[in-house]
């Protein structure tokens, strides 16, 4: 069965990977369908205008961090208020975004979504630098120790940690502890490696009108 998640892959026409190892299997609804819900599958549509584009790389990015428009904007402005060149501005919105707790969680492999990662922070299962945190927004800095809760692990939502880290390949920004189920904030998240789908300067080109 479809779900709202899968449709709103569907809709913007890019696997944002809402829906964990879902995504990675033939049961994917972008492999299944296609095409945007609500049309046939061999139905053309006509070229964007730059407002449709930009509109859609804004939902694409907003989507593929699990936010609310009302977060996402917040952030888009912050960045915008620092007035660097578009390049540079790019590289801070994609660190702010990735440097996310519930974005490092996912990365680290203890979670299998972004969903699920928020989920588990919200219900006070991780620490950071040894204190519960449980805002899925709260932003990491270099040095910052992630630990899984030691109480936490013997808990059923976490009975296949293990298997679910080692198909996980933390990026370069952060290092993994497999054995005690802890992640470092080793440097800055980099933009190459966010590997996020989206054009961002016209993200930035959007909320500027």
């Amino acid at each position: 069965m479809t779900t709202e998640k899968c449709k709103i892959c569907r809709r913007l026409g890019d696997k944002l990977f809402l829906k964990g190892e879902r995504c990675l299997s033939p049961k994917c609804a972008m492999i299944r369908k296609p095409y945007p819900p609500g049309q046939k599958p061999k139905k053309r549509t006509g070229p964007l205008s730059v407002f449709g584009k930009e509109l859609k790389e804004k939902q694409k990015l907003k989507n593929w961090y699990n936010l609310r428009e009302r977060q996402f904007r917040n952030y888009v402005r912050g960045v915008l208020k620092k007035r660097g060149g578009t390049e540079d501005a790019s590289t801070q919105l994609i660190q702010v975004l990735e440097s996310r707790l519930d974005n490092v969680v996912l990365k680290l492999g203890f979670a299998n979504s972004r969903t699920q990662a928020r989920k588990l922070i919200s219900h006070r299962h991780f620490l950071v630098n040894d204190k519960i945190v449980n805002c899925p927004s709260f932003s990491v800095k270099i040095g910052d120790k992630i630990k899984i809760r030691p109480v936490s692990l013997k808990k059923g939502m976490f009975k296949n940690i293990s298997s679910t880290i080692k198909k996980q390949v933390a990026p370069s920004w952060l290092s993994l502890n497999i054995n005690d189920f802890e992640g470092e904030v080793k440097s800055l998240p980099t933009f190459v490696e966010a590997s996020s789908p989206v054009e961002v300067s016209a993200i930035f080109e959007f909320y500027s009108r």
